[in-house]
């Protein structure tokens, strides 16, 4: 039986996660901790993540999870959600600028605002809701998911990576973004699949099931 750590550090929709994971995680056991010592022993590990990246690398390291997840990024399959997908890579311009943990080559950037009444399409920030996903890539990941699924969206920020071989799925809101990268045995997502019904479950069966190999 293989351990799958959900990283807790307070800024996270845990239940809703972890819950999605038991269902498709078979024999396999969810284990939601703070406690470097435990997630470290970790087969998988799992970085959510809502609200900014300040406050979530700050939180990182005081529970002194941010040596953690730079370690295990080296060992384990590891998958961030959200927020946990853009503090993998190395700068977000949020809060005037904030290093993160540099597990991806590449930075978090804004939305830019809606143009003014009446020049054009009013796309509001933050990006709220359903939007389709194109897989531009091939991954383990994707396995028995559609092109063009659907999936759920809340942020103001995206990632811009360093390496276009790095994005394995985009989606378009304002312009074309990244939403999904990977490299070796890290995966991760700007969606929730958690909250993406039947293709986010899948993925997260996918995940589950992937040995972290490309």
């Amino acid at each position: 039986m293989a351990v799958i750590g959900v990283i807790d550090y307070g800024m996270g929709n845990l239940h809703s996660l972890g819950k999605s994971l038991e269902r498709v995680a078979g024999s396999d056991r969810i284990e939601i901790s703070f406690d470097p010592e435990k997630l470290i022993r970790c087969d998988k590990l799992v970085l959510p993540g809502v609200g900014g990246v300040l406050g979530c690398m700050n939180e990182l390291r005081r529970l002194e999870l941010n040596d953690l997840v730079i370690e295990a990024s080296q060992k384990v399959p590891m998958l961030g959600v959200c927020l946990g997908m853009q503090v993998m890579l190395e700068f977000s311009e949020e809060n005037g600028g904030v290093p993160a943990l540099g597990l991806f080559p590449g930075e978090v950037v804004r939305f830019p605002d809606p143009p003014k009444e009446g020049t054009g399409e009013r796309l509001k920030v933050p990006h709220m809701g359903w939007n389709r996903v194109r897989q531009v890539r091939p991954h383990p990941v994707w396995d028995g998911v559609p092109d063009d699924s659907w999936f759920y969206f809340v942020h103001s920020y995206h990632a811009r990576p360093k390496q276009p071989e790095h994005t394995i799925g985009t989606s378009e809101y304002v312009h074309d973004f990244t939403c999904a990268i990977a490299r070796d045995n890290l995966v991760a997502f700007q969606f929730h699949p958690e909250k993406s019904q039947g293709a986010g479950l899948r993925l997260l069966s996918n995940f589950a099931h992937w040995d972290g190999t490309v």
